[in-house]
């Protein structure tokens, strides 16, 4: 199944404003976030690449461990920030996104892999072994640092 061929959802934005952008475009300006989600009742969080198409996250992420399978199907959350950028200090605001929704494992058109750019050649010195994601956001929350 293709990525783009679900309808685009209406996400709900629930805390929060920021002036400049919004939550999901905010995303598109760091590569990567944190998905939440519990593996046999244990939470955990990992690490992952995204995108996004069509008003839908697409992750990509580490198949060896198996955390894309115990995502699909079930709600998850996905964030992402721009924190680093408090190193640089240049004042700036600083912002963070969360997305959370049922997900699904996809298999992305070559386009959107393409979108993602190079992979990792390894992970905990394993070779690196891609597994894709889907997150249908139906509940979007953002906060913002005012430093200016």
């Amino acid at each position: 199944m293709s990525f783009d061929s679900h309808g685009s959802p209406h996400a709900h934005r629930a805390v929060g404003t920021i002036e400049r952008a919004e939550p999901i475009e905010l995303l598109g300006r760091v590569p990567y976030g944190r998905l939440a989600t519990s593996m046999r009742a244990l939470p955990f969080l990992a690490v992952a690449r995204h995108i996004v198409s069509d008003g839908r996250i697409l992750l990509r992420m580490h198949r060896g461990f198996g955390h894309h399978e115990a995502c699909d199907g079930s709600v998850v959350a996905y964030g992402a920030d721009n924190y680093n950028d408090a190193a640089s200090g240049d004042g700036g605001n600083l912002w963070s996104v969360q997305f959370t929704g049922p997900a699904e494992i996809v298999h992305p058109c070559p386009e959107q892999e393409a979108l993602f750019g190079a992979a990792p050649v390894s992970v905990n010195g394993e070779p690196y072994a891609p597994a894709y994601l889907r997150v249908d956001p139906h509940f979007v929350t953002e906060h913002v640092l005012d430093f200016a």
